[in-house]
């Protein structure tokens, strides 16, 4: 009975820990900012806009709505690139906090793929406009929305452990994986249609894991269909074996961070 309670007390500990962690990365992203939190919102509309001006033409007959095809594939796509950025740095950005506190040192990139999380809620306001704006009707369907975002962000935590531990015992992982996003960027179909690829770029794409993630979300946002099967399938496995993959890399190597930070 007391080991059961001292458990909770030490899980309630270590939820506070990552509410501070969390609040202190967020105060610290817009402390030099005169709108604040209001960027979250305004930055995915301004990118929006942009992108729309120059590609809204080239794929318009292709693409029905194609502001909000876009809009959906960047918010996906940014809550993945943040988590995993921010996560990456973690631990060498806590050492001094490692070495002075004891502290679960899965905790810190939790704290930041929460943190990537917090900011994209913000951004869904600005996405809850557009689909407003651009007469997108409510649906049923649209609740399979945030089943799809808790997988995502599995997904983002399990490449966040890889990502944390490569990092802290070679930090030009953090230059390679900049240029590895670029090109995952591109083979997300975030701005142009899949359909419109030859065939083999077209099942290339097809099996990037973030691309289930973001066709998943247009189907139940913009078009009201429920994901299929096969997409379901692939967004389990995915999150499911990266989440697993990374916890024993992480698990496994943790205990020599210290050595190499």
């Amino acid at each position: 009975m007391s080991k059961n309670i001292s458990d909770n007390s030490q899980r309630k500990q270590y939820f506070f820990v990552v509410r501070e962690l969390v609040s202190r990365e967020i105060k610290r992203k817009y402390s030099r900012s005169k709108l604040g939190i209001l960027w979250s919102v305004l930055n995915p509309l301004l990118s929006m806009a942009v992108l729309s001006m120059i590609f809204s033409t080239m794929f318009s007959r292709s693409i029905e709505n194609y502001p909000i095809y876009y809009l959906t594939g960047y918010t996906i796509w940014n809550l993945f690139t943040n988590a995993t950025n921010t996560a990456m740095t973690s631990l060498v950005d806590n050492k001094t906090l490692l070495l002075q506190v004891k502290l679960p040192k899965v905790i810190f990139p939790v704290a930041r793929v929460y943190t990537a999380f917090v900011n994209f809620l913000y951004s869904l306001i600005a996405y809850a406009i557009m689909l407003i704006v651009f007469k997108v009707k409510p649906d049923i369907h649209m609740l399979w929305f945030p089943v799809i975002v808790a997988f995502l962000l599995l997904f983002c935590m399990g490449v966040s452990y890889i990502l944390t531990i490569a990092f802290s015992f070679f930090g030009d992982i953090k230059h390679l994986y900049s240029v590895i996003l670029t090109l995952w960027m591109y083979l997300s179909a975030i701005f142009y249609p899949v359909d419109a690829l030859p065939d083999f770029a077209y099942k290339v794409i097809v099996l990037n894991p973030i691309y289930i993630f973001i066709a998943s979300a247009r189907n139940c946002m913009m078009y009201g269909v429920t994901p299929s099967l096969g997409q379901w399938l692939r967004m389990v496995l995915s999150a499911g074996i990266a989440y697993l993959i990374g916890w024993f890399c992480f698990k496994k190597m943790q205990d020599k961070i210290i050595q190499k930070i």
